[in-house]
């Protein structure tokens, strides 16, 4: 059967944009690919910016 998308999945264009910019930002400021951004958010259920910058640092750390 084919995949139905929910309400979460069917989120707002202009969301999706920002969300893309966020990651960009992150990725250039931290000197991380944007992949790692991408799998933090997606980690952390969130894309607020504090919450990854944290999450960034704590991976940092582990090195």
């Amino acid at each position: 059967m084919g995949q139905s998308k929910t309400n979460a999945e069917m989120a707002d264009p202009s969301t999706d944009a920002r969300i893309a910019e966020e990651v960009t930002y992150l990725s250039k400021r931290h000197r991380v690919s944007p992949a790692i951004v991408r799998e933090i958010i997606r980690r952390i259920g969130s894309s607020e910016r504090s919450a990854v910058e944290r999450e960034i640092r704590k991976g940092m750390m582990r090195r």
